[in-house]
Order: structure tokens, then C-alpha cells, then sequence
């Protein structure tokens, strides 16, 4: 038998229920996490007690406290019994979004899944945001995803830009952005122009050495299989049979933004990612992204995607950061 029981749980106050729910097939380790830390987090996060006996995960605590936990507790079970892993920032999500909506059900088949040939790890949507935006990725030609950070916008689109390589449906990726100075001065960087632009390309390195091994990666960026850039090299140039991700979007001029757009050829396909609230453009009127918002909403085939903190994957606090300096920004705005 396993518990955990949070302080409180069980107020004088209020009359204490018990609901079982069945965890036949589930696995435990899966369920209850190392250390039982999805049971703790269930406790802490429902003010409830929590026990998994006998193929049973029992709630206990006040009407409204049990009511509240039950959908997120159905979500986990049929995750372990699915063999689908998640963490603890994930059990913590499940309870935002479970204030927001009713959680959506776990998906029986993997048709949302991108499973890469040789990658460590399967690649599964965390969020009804994910979701929908790997759902456009598949079923248009061009994809805007708009949203802060931390939530998966750029790693989702290499993702899917890798599985379409290795289907065959594209014969190269292309993953490119601007080389924006954000507070720093491009031009006082060390070394030649490579040493002074690949910083800016990093986070495209990162996502793609998380999804392909090393050597695979590395051969692929020497045939030019995969080409990563500066926006700026992209002028003057045609990109058919190609899979191409525009990475931090907000910081591309309108005139690049347009240059960018119309590099597409025949069977190409394109991801625009970007942070509204972090332009670092000297006009922030200036920003593509703000510009394509509004004048290709209405055009056929391409989609607009906006992700918020609900989707954010990354430490819980990057969630709770966030929010606080949209908060502070609002507050900013109302005194001036």
C-alpha cells in the first residue's frame, strides 16, 4: 500500500468521502512516480489523502476537494495503463488545465505521435495547445505558432521537420533565424563570422541533437541535408522538396519576414515560430510576425496557432515567471 495526505485535508469543518477508482492494469511505478512523488503532488495540489491499494487509487477528503482531483487521477491511470510516462510538472499541469476545461481524454491510438527513427525518446503533444499545433503542422502548408516561451513551439516544429525527412516526404530541412542583437553587440563577438552567428543558432542545435544521434546529425549538416542559417542567407534563394522552420519569427523584419515567405517552392513546407512579447527590433512595429498576423489570416492553407502558459513543458516556474511579467507589463500600460 501507498499514501501521501495533505495538511488539512480532512477539515472538521467539512464531512470526508472516500472514492475508489480502479487502477487495473496501470503501472504503478508509472502511476504513483519514484518516491510516490505523483501521490505527494496529488495530496498537496488536491488537499486531499491519497492511497493506491490493491489495483485502487482511493481519495479521501471534502466533497469539493475530491470532485476536483477525480478527472486529473482518471488522466494519470489511464496514462499508466497506456505505458505513457509523464513527471511531475506534468501532474501539475493536468490540475491547471483541469480549472480551465475538462481535461481532454488520453488519445488510444499514437496517430499524435512523433517517433523518430533512432531518437531517444518518443515525442508526444504535453497540452491541448501541443496538440492543435502539431494538428495544424500536418494538415497545412504553412503554420504560424505564436506563444511564450517554454512552450514547445520551435522543439515541436523540428520534430515534425525531422519525421518528414525521414518519411521522404522532403528531401532537406531548413532551419533559420534572425541574428538580432538582444542587448549584445554582434560585431564585438570573438572570431570570424561563423563564430559570431552560430550563438544565435544554438537553441536549433539543441533541438536537434535531443532527436537525432550525434553522428547522424552531424552528417546530415555536412551533405546539407539539414542546413542551419541565418535568415539573411536565405535572399535570392528557391527551397523546394523542403521542411523549413523560422525560429524566433518576432524578430524578423517585415521586408525579411515577405523575403522569407516567398523563398517557398514545390512540395515545401513551412514553420513560423515566435514570442510576441520579446521583440528585440529597434521598431517593434516593425516585427514580420505582428505583420503576417494580420494580413494572412484569411489566406487558405496557412494556420495560425497560438499557444499561452497553459502549454509552457519546461520547470513549473517558467509558468508562474511568465505570468508575473504579464502581469507587471499590464499593470505598466494601464498607469501610462
Amino acid at each position: 500500500m501507498t499514501e501521501a495526505g495533505a495538511a488539512g485535508s480532512e477539515s472538521l469543518d467539512a464531512p470526508v468521502i472516500q472514492h475508489r477508482l480502479s487502477a487495473e492494469g496501470a503501472d504503478e511505478l508509472l502511476l504513483a512516480g519514484v518516491n510516490d512523488v505523483h501521490l505527494k503532488a496529488l495530496a498537496r495540489l488536491g488537499d486531499l489523502r491519497v492511497i493506491l491499494r490493491n489495483d485502487q487509487l482511493i481519495l479521501s477528503g471534502d466533497v469539493e476537494a475530491v470532485e476536483r482531483c477525480t478527472p486529473v487521477v482518471q488522466r494519470m491511470i489511464r496514462m499508466a495503463q497506456l505505458r505513457r510516462s509523464f513527471d511531475l510538472a506534468d501532474v501539475e499541469r493536468f490540475f491547471a488545465e483541469a480549472e480551465s476545461e475538462p481535461l481532454a481524454q488520453v488519445p488510444e491510438s499514437d496517430d499524435e505521435v512523433v517517433a523518430l527513427p533512432g531518437a531517444r525518446k518518443v515525442i508526444r503533444p504535453k497540452s491541448k495547445g501541443q496538440k492543435e499545433y502539431l494538428s495544424a503542422i500536418r494538415k497545412n502548408d504553412i503554420v504560424v505558432g505564436i506563444g511564450p516561451a517554454g512552450t514547445g513551439k520551435t522543439y515541436l516544429g523540428v520534430a515534425m521537420a525531422v519525421d518528414a525527412l525521414a518519411r521522404k516526404q522532403v528531401r532537406r530541412i531548413i532551419l533559420t533565424r534572425p541574428a538580432v542583437e538582444a542587448g549584445e553587440a554582434l560585431g564585438f563577438l570573438p572570431g570570424d563570422i561563423r563564430d559570431k552567428v552560430d550563438p544565435y543558432l544554438r537553441p536549433l542545435y539543441d533541438a536537434l541533437e535531443d532527436m537525432l544521434p550525434t553522428d547522424r546529425m552531424r552528417r546530415a549538416i555536412e551533405e546539407h541535408t539539414i542546413e542551419i542559417a541565418p535568415l539573411a542567407y536565405m535572399r535570392g534563394r528557391t527551397l523546394s522538396d523542403a521542411f523549413l522552420i523560422l525560429d524566433e519569427a518576432q524578430n524578423a523584419t517585415t521586408a525579411q519576414m515577405k523575403m522569407f515567405l516567398t523563398r517557398l517552392g514545390l512540395n515545401s513546407r513551412t514553420v513560423i515560430t515566435g514570442d510576441k512579447t520579446q521583440i528585440d527590433l529597434p521598431r517593434p512595429q516593425e516585427s514580420g510576425l505582428l505583420e503576417i498576423e494580420r494580413i494572412l489570416k484569411s489566406v487558405d492553407g496557412i494556420d495560425f496557432v497560438y499557444l499561452t502558459e497553459s502549454d509552457v513543458v519546461r520547470h513549473r516556474l517558467v509558468k508562474e515567471i511568465i505570468r508575473a511579467y504579464a502581469e507587471h507589463d499590464n499593470g505598466v500600460e494601464k498607469d501610462g
